[in-house]
C-alpha cells in the first residue's frame, strides 16, 4: 500500500481486491466499459492534437478574475425548498437535499495533479476551504481522477465523521490517506447505500470512462456516475463519462430528475468516447429524460483540454436554446435553490467583457493566471 503521503494512492489488495474480481465489469485483471472505447487519443489524431496544442490560439485560461460568492450565509439556514446547490468549482458540488448535505468529487487544491510544482492550476480560488464546509453527511466520489480525487482534500475531509461514497476499488486510496476503512463505502454499479441519519439513497450506476493515478494500475478501479434520491428529490450526477445508451436505462430505472448534473468541458473530438462535450451533454440529458434542469460542471476551474476556457459554457447555451432544454448554470459560490431558477446567468461573458469581479473576502487568493500544458488524463 502506498504511503499516505502519496498522492498516486493505496493498491488494491485483500477483501478489496476480492469485490473487485467478483464485479461483472471486471474482466482480464481491469475494469471495463460496456462498450468498447479509446480511453486516450484516437487513432490518426495524435499529429493534428498536437498541432492544435502548439499553434492553436484559444484562450484556455481567463483573461481575469472570476466572480466569486462566499457561500457561508447562504449555509445557515435550510434551503426551503428542500434542494439547493453550490458550484465550489469544477465537479465540486455541495448538494442540500431534503435535510442531507453531500459534497460530490472533492477538490480544493491547487493542482490537478499529484504534484504541488506541475500539473493544471485552478483559475480561481476556491468560493469555501473545506474547513469552512458546513456538517456533511457524505462526500462522493465518482471515480480516481486527479481533477475529481485529490489528496490534499482527502486528508482535511478525513478529520470528520462523514462516510465516503465511491466506485469499487477507489476505497483504497482513501484508505492510504487516513479515511477509516469503517467510513468508507464502495458501490458496484446498479449497488445503493442508505446515508446514515437521513433519509437519502445514494446509488452508483453506469458511466464510460477509465481509470487510474499513475502509468500502472489503469482501470484497476471503477467509475461510476451517482443518483442522489430523497424523499421529495432526485439529482443525477454523471462523474466523467462519454455519450451512452446506458442513461436511457438510469432513466428507466429512476424517472424524472429535479436537477442533471453533466460535464461539458475538457472535452475534445481525439477523445470524445470518454467525455460528453456540450452535445452530447444535452444528448445525456434527452436520454435521462430530459426533465428538470442540466447543471453542467467539470469546467471553468482547470485547463484540461484545448478548447477556450468558456466555450462549454457558450456552446451549451447556444444548443440548449435550440433544443428548448433548461439550464442551471450558477457562478462559482452561489447557493441557490434550482426551482427558483429560470433564467442562465451567463457569468463568465463578464471577464471577456472586462467587467470587474464580485469583491473576494481574501484578495490574496486572486490566481496567478499561468497556463498549463492540457492532457486528456481525467
Amino acid at each position: 500500500m502506498a504511503p499516505r503521503s502519496s498522492a498516486f494512492g493505496g493498491r488494491v489488495s485483500g477483501a478489496r481486491l476480492e469485490r473487485v474480481t467478483a464485479s461483472a465489469r471486471f474482466k482480464d485483471g481491469a475494469f471495463r466499459n460496456t462498450a468498447p472505447v479509446t480511453p486516450g487519443l484516437k487513432p490518426g489524431h495524435g499529429l493534428s492534437t498536437f498541432s492544435e496544442f502548439v499553434t492553436g490560439k484559444q484562450r484556455r485560461v481567463p483573461p481575469g478574475a472570476l466572480p466569486l460568492e462566499r457561500p457561508h450565509e447562504a449555509w445557515l439556514k435550510p434551503p426551503e425548498t428542500g434542494l439547493r446547490t453550490t458550484w465550489l468549482g469544477h465537479s465540486t458540488v455541495l448538494l442540500e437535499l431534503d435535510g442531507a448535505r453531500l459534497l460530490t468529487d472533492p477538490v480544493f487544491g491547487e493542482r490537478a495533479s499529484p504534484w504541488s510544482f506541475a500539473g493544471p492550476k485552478r483559475f480561481h480560488p476556491v468560493p469555501a476551504t473545506v474547513e469552512e464546509l458546513p456538517a456533511l453527511d457524505a462526500v462522493l466520489v465518482s471515480h480516481d481522477h486527479y481533477d475529481h480525487l485529490d489528496l490534499p482534500s482527502v486528508l482535511a475531509l478525513a478529520k470528520r465523521p462523514v462516510p465516503f461514497v465511491t466506485s469499487l476499488g477507489v476505497g483504497a486510496h482513501l484508505e492510504a490517506w487516513g479515511v477509516p476503512a469503517e467510513r468508507i463505502v464502495e458501490l458496484d454499479w446498479w449497488e445503493s447505500y442508505d446515508v446514515p441519519n437521513t433519509h437519502v439513497r445514494v446509488t452508483a450506476a453506469p458511466s464510460q470512462h477509465f481509470s487510474g493515478r499513475g502509468l500502472m494500475g489503469r482501470n484497476s478501479t471503477l467509475w461510476s456516475s451517482l443518483v442522489v434520491e430523497g424523499p421529495s428529490h432526485r439529482v443525477f450526477f454523471s462523474g466523467d463519462t462519454g455519450l451512452t445508451p446506458e442513461y436511457r436505462d438510469i432513466a428507466a430505472r429512476f424517472g424524472r430528475f429535479d436537477v442533471v448534473m453533466l460535464e461539458i468541458g475538457a472535452w475534445h473530438p481525439a477523445w470524445g468516447d470518454i467525455h460528453l462535450g456540450p452535445a452530447n451533454a444535452l444528448e445525456a440529458f434527452s436520454l435521462l429524460g430530459g426533465h428538470g434542469q442540466l447543471f453542467p460542471v467539470h469546467w471553468g476551474t482547470f485547463n484540461l483540454a484545448l478548447h477556450a476556457w468558456d466555450e462549454p459554457a457558450e456552446t451549451l447555451v447556444a444548443l440548449a436554446a435550440q433544443r428548448g432544454a433548461r439550464l442551471l448554470m450558477p457562478r462559482l459560490g452561489r447557493a441557490l435553490e434550482p426551482s427558483r431558477e429560470d433564467q442562465v446567468d451567463a457569468w463568465w461573458r463578464t471577464v471577456k467583457a472586462g467587467v470587474e469581479p464580485v469583491p473576494r473576502e481574501r484578495p490574496e487568493d486572486a490566481p496567478e493566471g499561468t497556463a498549463d500544458a492540457p492532457v486528456p488524463l481525467d
